[in-house]
Formats: C-alpha cells, structure tokens, sequence
C-alpha cells in the first residue's frame, strides 16, 4: 500500500496526505504548491508546483524537507532529483505586479500560474485532480478542489517539494539581479531587508526591482 511509505523521523515530510486521498477519494494526481519570497523588499514571488509519480517516492523520502531546513547545496541537490523524477511547474509575479495587487493577490497567482505550468508539462493525458497548497490561504483563483495545510512544507511531501523548486528557483532570479545591482548584496540577503540592504538603499536609492508599496523599502 502506498500509505505504507512513510518515514519515522516526523522531522521529514510524509507522502501521507496523498496516500489517503488516493486510497480513500481514488483522487491520483495530487499537486504541491509553495512560494518562496512573500518578505523580501525586492524581486518577485514565486510559486514551484510539484506532482511526484507514486514510484518515485522512494526517491525522496526521508531526503527531502522543509526547504528552510536544507542549506543551499542540499536544496540545490534535491531541486535536480525533483527535475528529473517529478513533474513540475513555476509562477513568477515580479515586485511591480506585487506594488499593484499586493502580496497576498500576488502569491495567490504565482501558484495558479504554477499549477497551470505543471498542468502544460503533464500534457493532456493526465489532469491535476488535487492540489495541496502550503497554508491557510482560501484559493479561490483556482479552479480545482484545494485544501490549505499549515506547516505543509513539514507535512506533506509534494508541498516540501514543491517548496523547493520555489525557493532554488527565486534565489536564482536574485543571484542574476544581483550582478546587475551588486550594491544592495541580494547574492546574500535574496532581497529580504537585512541591515546592509536597508543602508544600500538609504545611500543609493531604490532599483527598478523593489516593491515599493513595502513600508521599509517607499516609506
């Protein structure tokens, strides 16, 4: 049974929330989804959405957790296993359409525009049924049956992936903008408002890549 593959040390994410909706609601392809970059002053949110095959779970149980949790290497690491073994998708909001919306309108979308990305490299023989999404948000942009699970990223196993692919991917994005703005060190701080970030900001202004509906950043 699938619900049998599960790990002992809960300080991994489990497959258990998938297995139960596909032995108990037939419901088969489960999706993840997480973002990455809701409090950074700078550069965009985005959301990873991840379906792992059933016989690919061995592969990332009891290796994968909680992003926050892994260092760079290991997330790096574990973002090729899920690129070569899973189905994945990304939505990227950059800080102007943030400043325009807000962050919560903002992440609500990288996640459609994810699950929609995930859904075009599943192709059409396969439909999401379900998606997991990290949280208590009320989703109610996406057209599919959702349930919102706090700490999810702890918990279930396609939503700690589906973490991952955010973050490697969005610390990518501001390792680029970095070498174009190398004075506000976002290769270091990802763009959060750390005390060099704010003095950078403080001695040479703001870039096109801030959000400026941010309190610390526009005052």
């Amino acid at each position: 049974m699938i619900r049998s593959i599960m790990v002992e040390n809960k300080n991994y994410p489990t497959y258990d929330y998938e297995a139960r909706l596909m032995e108990d609601r037939k419901i088969f392809c489960i999706a993840g989804v997480d973002e990455a970059g809701r409090g950074p002053g700078a550069g965009p949110v985005v959301a990873g959405a991840v379906y792992i095959p059933p016989d690919r779970i061995k592969g990332l149980s009891g290796r994968l957790r909680d992003s926050k949790k892994m260092t760079a290497k290991q997330r790096a690491q574990m973002y090729g296993i899920i690129a070569v073994t899973c189905s994945f998708g990304v939505g990227i909001v950059d800080n102007h359409i943030i400043d325009a919306i807000n962050i919560l309108q903002a992440t609500k979308r990288a996640m459609a525009k994810a699950l929609a990305a995930l859904q075009t490299h599943l192709g059409s023989a396969q439909r999401i049924d379900y998606v997991l999404i990290d949280g208590n948000m009320r989703m109610e942009n996406i057209k599919l049956p959702c349930e919102s699970i706090v700490k999810g990223d702890n918990k279930s196993l396609s939503i700690a992936a589906g973490a991952v692919i955010a973050k490697v991917t969005r610390d990518r994005i501001m390792v680029r903008l970095h070498d174009e703005y190398p004075r506000y060190g976002w290769k270091y701080n990802k763009g959060y408002l750390s005390k060099a970030h704010m003095q950078a900001i403080k001695d040479f202004g703001t870039t096109p890549y801030h959000r400026m509906s941010y309190r610390r950043v526009g005052r």
